[in-house]
């Protein structure tokens, strides 16, 4: 049976000096679950405006189902301003506030998570007392959480993190969020030793850390993993973490080693990066061809 996994959160448009792209990391992670054949949706809300309609027509452009996306009347859809003037680190404006600040609960978005096999959130979206409300009350009712905790700075608060970190079973984070996280609980410099602190502290499953140009690393019960970098030309980073963790809960879900799986994510990640965009179109095959046996030649 093809797992279900709901992804929660903002839909966007990062406008770039040149061009607007369709983004936001809850989305950018339901489309490539889409790319890999599994059954994502997301929740999210947008305006009764142009831009608004131009995402639901994105969305079923990448086959990601509408009925659990909200239309509001009072407030217009959500923009972020990149910077990509480096190209490893991509940094964002994000408009505030915009339709999914209010995303309300309703029925059929908690029956939705209740069904799923998997409930992914960030903790962007948990930056308005409304939103953070409906989420709150999704995680309640959801049976495997998953938090992608992608701190934005100023949009998130120490004890928002802490909460929603609490209610997590897998966590992923990026170095600079572990540092962040760490300096919190008396700075832990060691990558082994921050992690596990972090782990200990929110009893989590399982705990990734992607870690740029060095790779990424893995923490669970049966211990801790780490894997290199694939060496790619770079396009832009956008939408790379996302597909990271796409790629790693689609491997989890099949059960696959957690090296496999280490492997693989950051295979996915690293052909993102050698795109334009965020949610280029690929397969598992994609990946494979272009990157892992690329590195093998």
């Amino acid at each position: 049976m093809n797992p279900t996994i709901t992804c929660f959160g903002e839909i966007l448009w990062d406008v770039l000096p040149t061009s607007k792209q369709p983004g936001g990391a809850p989305m950018n992670v339901a489309a490539d679950l889409r790319n890999f054949g599994l059954n994502a949706q997301l929740i999210s809300r947008v305006g009764s405006d142009d831009l608004g309609r131009e995402l639901l027509d994105f969305l079923d452009q990448k086959d990601l189902p509408l009925d659990l996306i909200q239309t509001g009347q009072t407030h217009l859809t959500g923009v972020a301003k990149a910077n990509i003037s480096d190209s490893n680190e991509v940094t964002y404006k994000i408009v505030q506030p915009v339709a999914w600040d209010y995303i309300q609960l309703e029925p059929n978005l908690l029956e939705a998570v209740r069904q799923s096999d998997l409930f992914v959130y960030g903790s962007l979206a948990a930056r308005s007392p409304q939103t953070h409300e409906t989420l709150l009350a999704l995680l309640a009712v959801a049976s495997r959480k998953v938090f992608d905790v992608n701190l934005r700075a100023p949009h998130y608060e120490r004890t928002t993190v802490e909460e929603l970190l609490h209610q997590a079973d897998i966590a992923k984070l990026n170095e600079h969020e572990l540092i962040e996280l760490s300096g919190w609980y008396g700075e832990e410099t060691d990558l082994y030793r921050a992690m596990q602190q972090l782990r200990d502290r929110y009893q989590l499953e399982q705990l990734c850390v992607t870690l740029g140009e060095k790779g990424a690393a893995f923490l669970d019960e049966t211990g801790f993993v780490q894997q290199a970098a694939f060496s790619v030309e770079v396009e832009d980073t956008i939408g790379s973490g996302d597909a990271f963790l796409a790629a790693f809960l689609y491997k989890t879900l099949q059960g696959e080693s957690a090296r496999k799986t280490l492997e693989f994510a950051c295979a996915t990640g690293a052909y993102v990066a050698t795109q334009r965009g965020a949610t280029p179109a690929f397969t598992e095959e994609t990946i494979v061809s272009k990157v892992l046996r690329a590195e093998v030649i």
